[in-house]
Parts: structure tokens; sequence; C-alpha cells
């Protein structure tokens, strides 16, 4: 258990209660700390009770998973960003992890039990958890350069009542120029360093739907950035539909090579496939219906 404030009690008090062998605390100081952490690699589960890793501080960790060859499940009681990054080092291991919503709505609901002398069903909990999660998080769309992000996240986000947000825009703001003539000013590399600064702010937002730039799976570092808070979705088109105005890449590159380039990227970043083959409602109403 990493921290020793109020909600390392609760957590202690549940541990204890559920037949734990052995909990060992871990603080900045004392005997257990983050310096000594070698000596419980046979740790099964790991529960961090501190605002390490909480928004605005998203990305940080407060240990890392190297050398816990027997851990079986995570527990981050931060509940904002959706994925924290120890959730998503778990994920990466295959380790199960939860972050700290569900605990957060527990709370909410044991309160209202009191302050309204009532009972208030499990089930109810997992309700109030999913609206909360799909509220909180981000729709993000990836595909190829003309595949229709910005077209179907905009009718998406109009039917949600959520606030639209396209990356390219948003990099051309930063940049202070359009995509090919920062591409003409300095290349490509210099092109995806900023891409990823832009993604990071982005990937900390709630409840937006995020447009992002084709080429942005090439970096897997991007993947954390929109997953943290988000469900990725992959915008497929045919290959002979893609447009290229406006787009230095498609018009320079041969759009068959780059698609088999960039399609298992495609693949790793998505948590659904979408095909935009036919009217926009259909796609809208595909990630309606896989978000349910």
């Amino acid at each position: 258990v990493l921290g020793t404030g109020g909600a390392s009690l609760a957590v202690n008090y549940v541990l204890k209660k559920l037949g734990a062998g052995e909990i060992v605390g871990i603080s900045r100081n004392g005997e257990n700390n983050y310096q000594n952490l070698d000596k419980h690699g046979d740790a099964q589960v790991i529960v961090n009770t501190t605002p390490v890793g909480m928004y605005p501080n998203n990305g940080l960790s407060p240990l890392s998973l190297n050398g816990f060859s027997a851990l079986l499940g995570v527990l981050d009681v931060v509940y904002n960003p959706l994925r924290t990054a120890l959730c998503l080092e778990a994920e990466r291991r295959g380790v199960p992890a939860m972050s700290g919503l569900r605990m957060l709505v527990s709370q909410a609901r044991r309160s209202a039990e009191l302050f309204m002398d009532t009972q208030i069903p499990d089930e109810r909990v997992e309700e109030v958890y999913q609206t909360l999660a799909h509220t909180m998080g981000n729709i993000v769309l990836v595909g190829m350069p003309g595949s229709g992000k910005t077209t179907i996240g905009t009718a998406l986000a109009r039917e949600l009542g959520r606030t639209f947000i396209d990356a390219d825009d948003a990099l051309v703001e930063r940049a202070g120029m359009d995509i090919p003539a920062y591409f003409a000013a300095y290349g490509e590399p210099a092109f995806r360093d900023l891409e990823t600064q832009v993604l990071a702010d982005l990937g900390k937002k709630s409840g937006c739907i995020i447009a992002t730039g084709g080429g942005c799976v090439l970096r897997e570092e991007n993947y954390d950035l929109l997953h943290q808070n988000g469900w990725i979705f992959w915008i497929q088109r045919e290959i002979d539909q893609l447009p290229t105005d406006g787009r230095p890449l498609s018009r320079t590159s041969n759009l068959s090579e780059m698609y088999r380039k960039r399609e298992p990227h495609y693949a790793r970043f998505a948590d659904g496939i979408i095909r935009n083959h036919g009217a926009v409602e259909m796609a809208v109403r595909g990630i309606k219906e896989k978000l349910v």
C-alpha cells in the first residue's frame, strides 16, 4: 500500500477484512520506503493511495512495476485520469488494474445513505460508475488522413453535446503556421515532436471528441497520452477515397504504402474499429453502440 494518508487507512481496513496475509505500507521515510521496494518483489497486489499521477500531473507514477513478478492486480485510488500511468503500465504487462472511480462512487453512495437515511442497491453503484466513466472519457478518433475523422467527430460531438477538438487545428495554432508550411520549414521529426506536445495537453481533457492527425500512431508514447482518459476508435476508409489536399505526406507518398506501414499501429491503438464507407450517421451510430 503506497501512502500513509486517510485513503490508506480505509484501504488497510478493507484488506484486513478480506484476509490479506501481510500488508506492507510504503512511505517516503521509515523502514519500508521507495528506496527499498526490492524487498517486496513478492507483492501480489499494489494499491496507490497517494495523489501521484493525478490531474494535472498526468503521466507520473509512484513506482515502476519492474521486479514485481508475483503481481495479480493494481488499484490506483486516483480517478482523474481514468487510467493513470501506473494503471497503464499494469495494462501493458497484462495485470488487471482499476482506477479509483468506483471507490469515489461507493463513497458517494455511503454518504447519501447516511444523509438521506436510505439504502442504495449495489447495481446503482455500477450504473453511476458507467455513466461517470463515459461522461469523463474522451472519444479519440485515429485513422489515415482524409478518412473522415473531423467530419465524424463534429457530427458525434453535436449529437452527444460534447466539445469537438481537431488536434491538427490545435497544432497549427501552437505552431503559428499551417502544417504544410511547418513541414517545409522544420521537417517531419520536428512536426512529430510538436504533435506529441499537443496530444499531451489534449489527452488530459475530459468528455471531449478528439480527431487526431493520421500519423500520430507512429509514436508509441502517444498511445498513453490518448488512452489515459479515453476510448480510441480507428476510422477506416478505402484508400482510393482518401483526399490529399492540404496533406503534405499524402501528396508526396504512396498512400497504399503509407497505409501498410501504419496499419499495425492503428490496430495497436484502437479500442474499436469504425468503417466509414457510407453516411456519416452510420459511423456515428457505430461509435455510440460500441460505447454502450
